[in-house]
């Protein structure tokens, strides 16, 4: 784990911007496509911990990203070139642009000035997507990755920000996947080689001080 210090010095508000990934209605919320993912989403209290993060980072100055994953009606766009593809196109539950499974999940809350990108296509909510650019004229240096899942979109989305040149902050309780056990073993052996690992009241405290300061 970082000393205070150290998370508290990448954690500047001016350079540092928060990501939920897929933190929607169709993956975690009470209709999910994914029932197993968003009931350990949910059980975990990564919701909860996410939607603390995302209120402490707007009181702080940091900016917010959502990134959802959608699809048209008739699937023009979306790969089929997995069989992660292929399984959700059969799921009861779709994630079609304009319907309540593509609107973020409570308890996080949206904000005016919350950034919402969309992808119709891939697995990473950076890569083929506004996020980097819209990073880039942030200002952005750290970027502070939570949501779901830690099985896909989390390490894609922590890899291709180191990518891409940011540091990468990763609260290792406010990301969930699936079984329970998988997410810790891949945070230790695999996202705290190229991340920063804390924890979210490692996070807040970080924020708060900063509030209080200012």
């Amino acid at each position: 784990m970082p000393s205070y210090e150290q998370l508290s010095e990448l954690l500047d508000p001016a350079t540092t911007v928060l990501l939920t990934v897929e933190c929607q209605q169709g993956v975690v919320g009470p209709g999910s496509a994914l029932p197993e993912l968003a009931e350990e989403a949910r059980s975990s209290g990564v919701l909860d911990r996410i939607g603390r993060l995302v209120a402490a980072a707007r009181e702080s100055g940091i900016q917010v990203v959502h990134a959802v994953a959608e699809r048209r009606p008739d699937g023009r766009g979306a790969n089929h070139n997995a069989r992660l593809f292929r399984a959700a196109g059969r799921l009861p539950v779709q994630q079609l642009t304009g319907t309540s499974a593509v609107r973020v999940a409570p308890p996080i809350e949206v904000a005016d000035e919350d950034f919402v990108v969309r992808r119709l296509h891939g697995l990473s909510p950076i890569q083929g997507t506004d996020v980097d650019a819209l990073l880039r004229n942030l200002g952005c240096r750290t970027l502070i990755v939570t949501g779901v899942s830690a099985n896909v979109a989390i390490p894609n989305a922590v890899f291709d920000a180191v990518n891409r040149g940011y540091t990468v902050v990763v609260p290792g309780d406010a990301i969930a996947g699936v079984p329970s056990d998988y997410t810790p073993a891949m945070i230790r052996h695999t996202l705290a080689l190229v991340a920063t690992v804390a924890t979210t009241d490692e996070v807040l405290a970080c924020l708060g001080a900063r509030v209080r300061r200012a």
